[in-house]
């Protein structure tokens, strides 16, 4: 519960560079005249998460320049790069783009794509994109500066990327097991998805998705969709913690008990015991 300065701001203190934290933007005329006094050529915003006003947009003379974490037209809002993992895309990117007044609709400048891993979550992705999106947008201030910079409406097609939602994190097994393992990855570590055991939150961090038929082998017990999605079917620290669901069975790789520590699920089990036959 401590206000911490961010790695942007930690920076700038040690290289001497003035740093400005209002705590509004709209309507703050000390604000708005500090930017004028600063006369700026360039303004770039990355993850400010609120809407500048004409008044702000204006000042700079060649621009407000943001950097935004989707392909664009696709994800506009405040959630891009957890959309793109809780819907299980492939690739995704990120995009300079001219500020306007609206949400995320501004004129694309330059783009670049990636693929999303199999198994990779929205901190990780987030942390791939910081990376592609800081070199993309000293490229594009370079060539916003030169007059050189490329310009493209937006089409009319787009989609929405909300805030999170509390609500959405627990688990439901009645949702297609695909949907459940996006669900995992798209909230770390943002908040976790959950599912409740005799009273108690556990977290799921980590999962990966095992046929039916794969754990009737490590069993020596037939495993088919007549079973209740929810059910654990193997809880052993040797083995791990499966859990079936609809089109296949979830082994359940990294856990968090309600307030402990994050772990190797085989951890968790030496010392917690979750029932088989027990349905979330």
């Amino acid at each position: 519960m401590k206000t911490i300065e961010s790695d942007v701001k930690k920076f700038a203190v040690e290289k001497g560079i003035p740093v400005y934290q209002p705590e509004k933007v709209k309507g703050n005329t000390e604000f708005v005249n500090t930017l004028k006094e600063l006369n700026p050529d360039i303004m770039c915003v990355v993850a400010y998460g609120k809407i500048l006003p004409k008044e702000i947009l204006d000042i700079p003379k060649k621009g407000c320049i943001n950097l935004h974490g989707s392909l664009l037209p696709k994800y506009r809002g405040a959630a891009p790069i957890q959309w793109a993992v809780l819907n299980g895309d492939t690739v995704t990117g990120v995009t300079t783009m001219y500020m306007n007044e609206k949400m995320d609709e501004g004129d694309i400048i330059l783009q670049e794509e990636t693929e999303i891993g199999e198994n990779e979550t929205t901190g990780e992705l987030w942390d791939r994109l910081a990376k592609i999106g800081a070199d993309l947008l000293v490229k594009t201030v370079d060539m916003v500066d030169n007059e050189t910079a490329p310009r493209e409406k937006q089409g009319s097609i787009f989609t929405v990327a909300p805030m999170l939602d509390k609500e959405m994190a627990k688990i439901d097994f009645k949702e297609d097991i695909k949907m459940i393992k996006n669900l995992i990855y798209g909230l770390n570590p943002i908040m976790g998805a959950y599912v409740m055991y005799e009273g108690k939150k556990i977290k799921f961090w980590r999962a990966e998705i095992f046929s039916n038929e794969a754990v009737s082998k490590i069993i020596n017990k037939e495993i088919t969709e007549e079973i209740n999605p929810g059910t654990i079917v193997i809880s052993q620290e040797k083995i791990g913690l499966f859990v079936k669901a609809i089109g296949g069975v979830l082994k359940i790789t990294e856990i968090q008990g309600e307030n402990a520590k994050r772990m190797n699920t085989e951890d968790f089990l030496r010392g917690n015991k979750l029932k088989e036959g027990y349905v979330f």
